[in-house]
């Protein structure tokens, strides 16, 4: 750097043009402008304060590249986009586990036999229901009675340890857990009246087949997904109708009715990549393939129906790596690990794999954040926001950082979960007022570091 002083003062910035572009020292010179302006306007403000961002900047920043509102119905419940789907295409194919299928009008026919007798057991708006059941149909049809009564799911995985289950159970104040016979032995005993889902759903024939009707409202319960807490114990994340809703809704643009025959449903119940696979499919009429995991998929005998893989990287490359992704795969949405761009070559190079979406988000913004379709030949990245939903980068002071700089991802809009059940204090260490909004809305605080490039896309920070 050299500086001048005849006439005023002026700079010149020696860079190596091997390493920086001109566009970055460019605005390497205008922040360094600012700042200087903003320490002449006020010597007595802190250096926290000092500004670096120019008005255009700021603006660029935090307003334009997050200017992705998107109108959509606001219904009462997940539920009813369903059955919409079964009143307009009863006879369509709606799952697929193991050598059972269920056409819309089965899976909706049984859910709502389900639900009458949850709704019997007083099941409605915000009560939980313990969720323990091997994946299978009966999975499905019991998450979605849950939702049809009014309540809230809680899933557990019945191979987690017992005093975890009866942690979450507990914690969660489920007054119905559904759950089947073979599984009661592992199970804990606790005060959730237990309801047993056998398959072939016998218990519930003799339950009215119609929909239960509005139970509730968008704002209610969905479901409640237990994540690893800092001191050992889990927390669950809270997560409403509206914000699945407001999934769907994005999922809807970028996915069409034809992608969603045929998606792998091999996620846990406990992680919420599997509400991407089930409600989302579900909702926009699309079909699920069940399997207990990704890679059991070269042993399903419906393997050459799944078009639609959504999964881990890790999951991905070993299937990739044994020659096991059918060749009626055409997109692959991975998500929950960084994605090397080493593996979306690889994928690409199998013939007909037409999209590669990399997927991001933690379950206190409901499943997915940001998303992008990865190239070949390109850098990795994270995209931009879900339509409705915001993204900052923002340093300690919670101010927007400059392009380039790498700061704590901060998220806002649809997606931003109640929080944290029965957990305030720690809901208000993690969701925080958001200083761009006048309307009281919250930052969830992911703790990632990221940066963004000069066209608005976010990538991770090494």
């Amino acid at each position: 750097n050299t500086f001048e002083s005849e006439d005023g003062v002026s700079a010149s910035l020696i860079y190596a043009t091997d390493l920086f572009e001109a566009a970055s020292i460019e605005r390497l010179a205008l922040h360094w402008q600012t700042l200087l302006q903003g320490i002449v306007s006020d010597p007595q403000q802190s250096v926290a304060e000092l500004p670096l961002l120019s008005i255009r900047e700021a603006q660029l920043i935090t307003h334009d590249w997050n200017t992705n509102g998107s109108t959509f119905a606001d219904q009462p419940g997940i539920q009813h986009l369903i059955e919409a789907r079964a009143e307009q295409q009863p006879d369509a194919l709606a799952l697929v586990a193991g050598e059972q299928t269920l056409s819309y009008a089965q899976l909706n026919a049984r859910a709502n036999q389900l639900a009458h007798r949850l709704i019997e057991l007083g099941i409605a708006a915000e009560v939980r229901v313990g969720v323990a059941m091997p994946r299978s149909s009966e999975l499905v049809i019991a998450l979605l009675a849950v939702l049809k009564a009014g309540g809230a799911y809680v899933p557990l995985d019945p191979d987690y340890p017992q005093d975890r289950v009866a942690y979450m159970l507990e914690d969660s104040q489920a007054k119905v857990l559904l759950t089947q016979a073979s599984l009661l032995e592992q199970l804990p005993q606790g005060d959730a009246q237990v309801v047993l889902v056998e398959a072939g759903g016998d218990a519930f024939a003799g339950y009215a087949q119609h929909n239960p009707g509005h139970r509730g409202q968008s704002s209610n319960l969905a479901y409640v997904i237990y994540t690893s807490g800092s001191t050992g114990k889990p927390k669950g994340v809270a997560i409403a109708h509206r914000n699945v809703l407001a999934l769907i809704h994005w999922s809807q643009q970028v996915y069409s009715q034809d992608d969603l025959q045929g998606v792998l449903a091999s996620t846990s119940v406990c992680f919420d990549l599997s509400v991407w696979e089930i409600f989302v499919t579900l909702a926009s009429g699309g079909s699920i393939v069940m399997a207990r995991n990704a890679l059991e998929l070269p042993d399903l005998a419906a393997r050459d129906q799944v078009r639609l893989i959504n999964t881990v990287p890790s999951a991905i490359a070993a299937l990739q790596r044994a020659g096991q992704i059918p060749a009626s795969v055409r997109i692959i949405n991975l998500a929950g690990e960084p994605l090397k761009q080493s593996l979306v070559e690889v994928l690409y190079a199998q013939p007909t794999v037409e999209h590669v979406y990399d997927l991001y988000g933690p379950s206190e913004d409901t499943t997915y954040s940001t998303w992008t379709r990865r190239a070949i030949g390109a850098s990795a990245n994270i995209g931009r926001p879900l339509d409705n939903t915001a993204s900052y980068l923002l340093d300690q002071q919670l101010q927007t950082v400059p392009i380039g700089v790498a700061a704590e991802l901060y998220l806002a809009g649809e997606g931003i979960t109640r929080g944290y059940l029965f957990r305030p204090g720690l809901t208000a260490e993690r969701y925080v007022p958001n200083p761009f909004s006048t309307t009281g809305e919250r930052l969830y605080r992911t703790g990632d570091l990221t940066r963004y490039r000069a066209d608005g896309v976010i990538e991770v920070s090494d």
